[in-house]
């Protein structure tokens, strides 16, 4: 079998891969592929490996070729695959999800809560640029966590774990989700609210919810109008869940208190007004960048390929429906 993988990834996981008796082609460079040195490279492969930024529809798998049995897409979200068209040709998708992720997302999440709060960013470049002369009473003074109100959209495994980590600080937290969790309720005392009021009381907002038609741009003008005034914004779900046109305005009225993104809205390209703003943190979607995680990852890319060709059905399968009608 010919597997391609379109990206160099940190590690050894790809080790038993290479070890096979399969033919593995991985990209040479160190960056992403364009999309005509993808399909140079993948055409013909009977599995190939995928990031967030390799684009597969029908056209890109028709080009690849008939062969193609599985996407094993090397992320926990999948909104780089168009899931529909996968399915409608046979082919086996599945993404890498795992405890070892939502652990480093949620500690990622936790590290931009703690820094906006007390403007640690803010403070350390201050001090590099020579500007500290010695204690000041006045100086960077941020806000307490201890008794605030956190606000979690998207209460899936992720938002569980932030949720978990926010009573070491007694804060009240709040979720939205489609439906309620009262087992979640139970174990963590978290409490659901309707949109609108979790946006009015809670102190800091984090999402934490997929990509979808329903949720691209969901905060916006008006849903951060809603939220208390001052609040901190933290994402490290998906970049165009938030505008960041709309966010840019309501930061500089004083709405938005401060921001924490580790993802974008048309990334890699990031509005040049947020990297201008102090009270803005952002970093290059590394929420799940841990070498335990990115292992974790990796094992489970390399492992759904070699499944699909032993005929076991790989442990994340993204579209069950494919499964009696896959490629063989």
């Amino acid at each position: 079998m010919k597997i391609f993988v379109s990206r160099k990834i940190p590690g050894n996981s790809l080790d038993p891969l290479l070890n096979s008796e399969h033919e593995v082609l991985v990209s040479e460079f160190d960056r992403p592929l364009s999309a005509e040195e993808f399909l140079e490279r993948a055409k013909g492969s009977d599995a190939i490996i995928t990031l967030l930024t390799d684009k597969i529809d029908k056209d890109v798998i028709d080009v690849i070729g008939p062969q193609l049995k599985i996407i094993s897409n090397y992320a926990v979200g999948f909104d780089n695959i168009n899931i529909d068209d996968a399915t409608e040709k046979g082919v086996v998708v599945t993404n890498t999800p795992s405890d070892e992720v939502n652990e480093a997302v949620a500690e990622h999440t936790w590290a931009l809560i703690l820094s906006l709060a007390r403007r640690i960013v803010e403070a350390d470049e201050s001090t590099r640029r020579g500007s500290y002369k010695g204690w000041e009473p006045g100086i960077f003074l941020g806000s307490s966590l201890v008794g605030k109100t956190l606000g979690i959209i998207g209460l899936g495994r992720i938002g569980l774990m932030v949720a978990r980590r926010a009573k070491g600080f007694n804060m009240r937290v709040l979720y939205n989700k489609r439906s309620r969790d009262e087992k979640a309720e139970s174990e963590y005392a978290v409490e659901f609210k309707d949109l609108d009021s979790l946006l009015a009381e809670s102190d800091v907002v984090s999402l934490h919810v997929p990509l979808t038609d329903e949720t691209r741009h969901m905060m916006n003008k008006s849903t951060f109008y809603k939220m208390k005034k001052g609040a901190i914004l933290v994402n490290t779900a998906r970049g165009p869940i938030v505008n960041e046109r709309e966010l840019v305005e309501a930061i500089r009225q004083g709405q938005i208190g401060a921001a924490g993104l580790d993802v974008f809205d048309n990334e890699p390209n990031i509005n040049p007004e947020l990297i201008a703003m102090e009270n803005v943190i952002l970093t290059p979607h590394i929420a799940s960048a841990t070498w335990e995680a990115r292992n974790k990852m990796g094992a489970q890319a390399v492992q759904a390929v070699f499944d699909l060709f032993e005929g076991k059905k790989p442990e994340n399968l993204v579209n069950e429906a494919v499964w009696e009608k896959r490629r063989t």
